[in-house]
């Protein structure tokens, strides 16, 4: 950020984005927003998902909140699709998924096969998401340790 000084020259002056975070300001930067803590929910839908390879694992479709909880239970990635055609659809447990905040994007340590043999489901056919059985299902395929009743 540039100031004038009283002898009218420029100063060069570092810009504080962690009053900028407390305050609710706008603020600009390329780590404005570092660490990142929160997400808007429409800032993570439609991002993209690789794995540590950087293979494209496709995008996040939704977010599945726990309306006891607060908390974003799953994402819905799509995987395989070509302009929103075809393709399946996944409820992956949240904590499964890394943030690369300077690549804007999430990381889901599998690669393409295990994706290609996970049980998905189709936009048009979504299981009950309200069948505690089924996230139960899904935490033990993908091994998260959680369960619901």
């Amino acid at each position: 950020m540039l100031n004038q000084n009283k002898g009218g020259t420029m100063a060069l002056q570092e810009k504080s984005y962690d009053v900028d975070n407390r305050t609710g300001t706008n603020h600009e930067g390329p780590y404005a927003n570092t660490p990142v803590r929160r997400l808007t929910a429409t800032s993570i839908i439609g991002d993209s998902v690789e794995n540590a390879a950087g293979d494209d694992l496709g995008k996040i479709d939704n977010l599945m909140v726990n309306l006891n909880t607060g908390e974003i239970e799953y994402v819905v990635l799509e995987f395989g699709s070509f302009l929103g055609i075809g393709g399946k659809l996944f409820a992956i447990p949240f904590s499964e998924l890394t943030l690369d905040a300077e690549r804007e994007l999430f990381i889901l340590n599998r690669d393409k096969d295990y994706l290609k043999d996970t049980p998905g489901f189709d936009k048009a056919h979504w299981p009950d998401t309200n069948d505690h059985s089924y996230f139960n299902d899904v935490n033990t395929y993908w091994g998260s340790p959680r369960a619901y009743y």
